[in-house]
């Protein structure tokens, strides 16, 4: 399985002002395979631990933060030699050990040398607030699940991949019948590694989604071992929630649709902790595309999306048949699937923040806002339906903002917008 961060983690070796390094994710993203598959490829050897059941590993950090003294006792463990610049030293559920993470603060400072990467999942992290957090002392990096363009190769699609990739706007017309099916299978199977490995292995959606399922139970029991009680219920409320506000044409994040009567204060910090435990996305309304679009953000209005469309499916009970063949239920599911899909591929295949927008009297909607260079205005269709009245009027009103539209349609120049076919949204080169 290839990951597209396995580049940077190369980068991150070869950067002559290399610190130690944080990979975060929520559970099952694959970190700690990405670390060792990363080791075996570009170090002699791996020195790996797991501080989420190795009580002995986390006692090297227990009396001091003497960087020699715990290099001799994790080679003592390990019962190998731990060298600079040939051995990756993988630290494991960091978040298991906070004084682990404090270490890393003292691996930068006092041993350089060694190439030091911690896999940490978010879930548990906010437990760590107080305890030394090695700030600008760590290169951090976020894993995601698979990209569309990651699950092609994974699936041996790979030639298509390429094929977006290029940009070759009039091959990719061409192929859009059989991309419009990947797609299709990559909304129900997802980008969680073990299910896609699942796919792959019997060729059935069903096998995927039963891993899914299995996760996902996975993360409920997990709230029950970290998040505090008096927040637990509360945080199963807001989790549950999220596929039917997506579900909704006006898929803005309303408290009341959680709990009648509920406020902001009752579930702000639930929704916090899904966010830090990397479950969610939290896409904020932007008041006006103005550069940066971070300081036109309105905390208070939001969306929520899911860390993986597979997931989404899952959560709704979304049979996957009526994905791949289609039917009634998916064709009134389709845009909650395609807008979560269009914001997972804007965060983990294109590196952006993404925000939306909203007209005041609720008449007009722009699905997203993305800054990279200029600002992109972004209306989601899940068909080929091409009526853009909301985008239209957003660039007549804001001719400076670049308009895209990604939907099932070919690829397409217009005098002030691009069409760019949904399967191709990782392809920057068409449209930013």
């Amino acid at each position: 399985m290839q990951r597209a961060l396995m580049d940077r983690l190369v980068a991150w070796k070869n950067d002559a002002r290399r610190k130690p390094l944080i990979l975060n994710g929520a559970r099952q993203v694959g970190k700690t395979w990405l670390l060792k598959e990363f080791g075996r490829l570009h170090f002699e050897n791996v020195a790996y631990v797991s501080l989420d059941n190795d009580a002995l590993a986390r006692s090297y950090f227990d009396s001091d933060f003497d960087i020699s003294r715990i290099i001799a006792s994790l080679s003592l463990e390990l019962d190998m030699d731990i060298e600079p610049e040939r051995t990756l030293i993988v630290l494991d559920e960091v978040q298991a050990c906070p004084k682990a993470i404090t270490s890393l603060k003292y691996f930068c400072e006092n041993a350089p040398e060694y190439a030091v990467a911690a896999a940490g999942s978010l879930l548990g992290l906010s437990a760590t607030e107080g305890t030394g957090f090695p700030v600008g002392k760590v290169n951090m990096l976020d894993l995601h699940p698979l990209s569309f363009d990651e699950f092609l190769d994974a699936t041996g699609n790979g030639r298509f991949a390429k094929l977006v990739a290029s940009g070759d706007t009039t091959m990719i017309n061409s192929f859009s019948d059989r991309l419009t099916e990947l797609l299709k299978q990559y909304y129900v199977v997802g980008g969680m590694p073990e299910a896609v490995n699942a796919f792959v292995s019997e060729q059935d959606v069903r096998a995927a989604r039963a891993v899914q399922r299995e996760i996902l139970d996975g993360y409920v029991n997990d709230f029950a071992k970290h998040i505090p009680p008096r927040l637990l219920a509360r945080t199963m409320l807001a989790w549950e929630s999220i596929p039917r506000h997506l579900s909704q044409e006006n898929k803005k994040f309303v408290y009341g649709k959680v709990r009648k009567g509920s406020r902001a204060a009752d579930f702000e910090e639930s929704l916090a902790w899904l966010e830090q435990a990397g479950l969610i996305h939290k896409v904020r309304r932007a008041s006006k595309p103005g550069i940066p679009l971070s300081a036109y953000c309105e905390s208070g209005a939001f969306k929520v999306f899911m860390v993986d469309v597979g997931f989404l499916g899952a959560m709704s009970d979304l049979p996957p048949d009526a994905v791949i063949a289609g039917s009634k239920v998916f064709t009134e599911f389709k845009g909650a699937l395609t807008e979560q899909y269009v914001c997972q591929q804007l965060v983990a295949e294109c590196g952006l923040t993404p925000y939306y927008w909203s007209a005041e009297n609720s008449l007009g909607e722009i699905d997203f806002l993305v800054q990279d260079g200029g600002v992109f205005a972004i209306e989601v269709k899940a068909e080929e339906n091409l009526r853009a009245k909301s985008l239209r009027a957003f660039k007549g009103a804001h001719p400076e903002v670049s308009a895209v539209r990604f939907s099932l349609s070919g690829y397409r120049e217009q005098e002030w917008m691009h069409n760019v076919p949904l399967y191709a949204v990782s392809c920057r080169d068409l449209w930013a």
